[in-house]
């Protein structure tokens, strides 16, 4: 039986942020950890990143748009370019073997919603590109058919949880590594969390019967140490991020 899950996501290979997230992740005495998904996929440390998780002993690793991604043969995307070539089998592999869904007593855990790991689901962006959250009673209709009360996603990057009408509640763990980026898909948008900290939540059992308390988390790390690593592989645009939880330095 667990009693303290870790929920990370959006790692998109800082191993910078990932050792000081996992070393919270230790402080608090989770007794599992739930990897939402989008790992190794940016230029930072992908296997730095993959040798951290892959020796975790009690871990559950959830499929994202952009793991599959790295799976594909080819794909026109640099992060894809920079990452694809350092994989070996081992690696792959392990990809591979990431789950679509997972579900833990009234917990469902997916990277984006749970039909579709490229879509958004608290957020819903507009056609001039503004992104606003669902109205709860719009996103429990959406839910009605799960079975689960706490749904867990990543994807968007943005921490944030919505309560929702008949008890139900979504919950987004944000980003452990890249705080913001820029999207064609729906429309042209930006996503920001707006700080530089590492995201995740703890969802810790409480003493009502399959009761579970939600608890976002912040964790300072060496961001400028990873913003200096984007820099140097070429990757600007994940060091602006990076260096200022948003893609302006403004």
């Amino acid at each position: 039986m667990y009693n303290v899950i870790a929920v990370i996501s959006d790692i998109h290979s800082n191993r910078f942020a990932l050792e000081a997230v996992l070393q919270d992740v230790e402080n608090q005495n989770a007794d599992l950890i739930v990897n939402l998904g989008d790992t190794l996929f940016g230029p930072i440390d992908p296997l730095g990143t993959a040798a951290l998780l892959m020796e975790q002993p009690a871990i559950v690793n959830i499929m994202g748009n952009c793991d599959e991604i790295l799976l594909q043969e080819r794909s026109g995307s640099l992060s894809y370019m920079q990452v694809k070539p350092l994989l070996s089998t081992a690696e792959e592999e392990w990809i591979s073997s990431f789950r679509g869904t997972w579900s833990y007593e009234e917990l469902l855990f997916c990277h984006g919603t749970p039909w579709n790991n490229g879509r958004y689901l608290l957020e819903r962006v507009q056609s001039d590109g503004t992104v606003v959250y669902k109205e709860p009673e719009a996103l429990a209709a959406e839910l009605q058919g799960i079975e689960e009360r706490i749904v867990f996603c990543g994807h968007s990057h943005v921490f944030h949880s919505i309560d929702l009408p008949g008890g139900k509640k979504a919950v987004n763990a944000g980003s452990i590594g890249l705080p913001a980026y820029e999207d064609e898909a729906p429309y042209p948008h930006v996503m920001e969390s707006g700080t530089r900290f590492a995201s995740y939540c703890l969802c810790r059992r409480t003493g009502e019967p399959n009761g579970w308390a939600v608890q976002h988390r912040l964790v300072e790390y060496e961001w400028e140490a990873a913003a200096a690593m984007a820099d140097s592989k070429g990757r600007h645009d994940y060091a602006v991020a990076i260096r200022n939880g948003r893609m302006s330095r403004g």
